[in-house]
């Protein structure tokens, strides 16, 4: 469905939000490589604080609204097949597993860090998370429906999240991602929203977005606390679910 949204583009101050929103979360890729930290321990403790964030998020005010709309995904059936009423669920879970298959392709695909890593693996790595990237944009103008602090909570967390993607990113891709990847990654989430305020999929769709979405968030964010090759910090991890957590309930 093209067209509803394209007429009130930049007319309504919450345009203006979302725009300003999409350009932050842009920004956060195109400044994170630059951004440097006295120690290995500081920068620790910021990407454990930003993944806290980003899962609280998911959890605390994702969850229940997929929860809320799991009716009207389930009236869909011409959309979603035969799946059973779970089908919401089923899909965040698709996120989740189709990230991890993610990782481990990548991961069992280039065994050998010391020989040059092949064109073909960063632009699969890269080409799926600027496909994430453009989901999430997509999605933030249809934080709308949850007015200006609906889409500035989301844009806080998703900001958050890509710091953490992008500490992902250059651990496996080095220079060639402060080179060109951070801009792909940056110009796709514009690219989302600008296709966000053009095109209206309806809300079960929305719904079914938004669910491998906040798998998809999950995954990205644990894998980065979990492997013991990075320092962790389990406490900012905790402030950062349990702050944002706080915001969320009580704000």
């Amino acid at each position: 469905m093209v067209g509803p949204l394209w007429p009130a583009l930049l007319v309504r101050p919450l345009d203006a939000v979302i725009v300003v929103a999409a350009l932050v979360m842009a920004g956060v890729h195109v400044l994170s490589p630059v951004v440097r930290f006295s120690d290995e321990q500081a920068r620790s403790r910021l990407l454990s604080f930003a993944g806290g964030v980003s899962v609280s998020y998911v959890f605390v005010h994702l969850m229940p609204e997929l929860n809320a709309a799991a009716d009207v995904v389930g009236s869909e059936t011409v959309v979603v097949g035969m799946i059973p009423h779970q089908r919401v669920y089923i899909v965040a879970l698709l996120g989740f597993v189709v990230f991890y298959g993610l990782e481990r392709y990548v991961r069992c695909s280039w065994v050998d860090t010391d020989a040059e890593q092949p064109e073909g693996i960063f632009w699969f790595h890269v080409g799926s998370f600027a496909a994430y990237n453009a989901l999430i944009g997509y999605l933030l103008v249809h934080r709308e429906l949850t007015g200006a602090q609906g889409v500035l909570w989301f844009a806080v967390a998703m900001g958050m999240h890509f710091f953490v993607n992008d500490a992902s990113l250059r651990h496996h891709h080095s220079d060639v991602y402060r080179r060109t990847g951070r801009w792909v990654l940056a110009a796709t989430v514009l690219v989302g929203t600008a296709v966000g305020f053009l095109v209206d999929v309806g809300e079960p769709v929305l719904m079914l977005l938004f669910a491998f979405l906040g798998g998809s968030v999950v995954l990205n964010a644990i894998k980065e606390e979990l492997p013991e090759h990075r320092d962790s910090r389990f406490w900012s991890f905790v402030a950062g679910a349990g702050g944002y957590t706080g915001l969320l309930v009580f704000a």
